[in-house]
């Protein structure tokens, strides 16, 4: 497997989309299993959540963006961008032998 960090920007007022839709974004990260390796939202000043850091497991990156494309956050169209990066977990990986 590779690492993929999905760096996911939310469109501009849609604080209320997100928080709609949340509770199935998290059953979907929840159903990836060992594939998600840890994810969270990005916040603004405030405090208040303007996108997501999502970072997974697959063995292509179509694998990847066919997962990115599967979470209900986007499937809302909540997000103006996704930038799927493959990454390397080089500090503080807690798999790292």
């Amino acid at each position: 497997h590779m690492l993929f960090a999905l760096i996911c920007t939310d469109k501009p007022n849609s604080t209320e989309l997100r928080a709609q839709i949340r509770a199935e974004h998290l059953a979907y990260l929840n159903t990836l299993g060992e594939a998600l390796k840890f994810a969270g939202p990005f916040l603004n000043d405030a405090g208040n959540s303007v996108g997501s850091l999502v970072v997974i497991a697959a063995d292509t990156r179509l694998a990847a963006e066919t997962i990115a494309a599967a979470d209900p956050y986007a499937q809302a169209g909540l997000f103006s961008s996704v930038d799927i990066k493959p990454w390397r977990w080089t500090m503080k990986n807690p798999e790292a032998k």
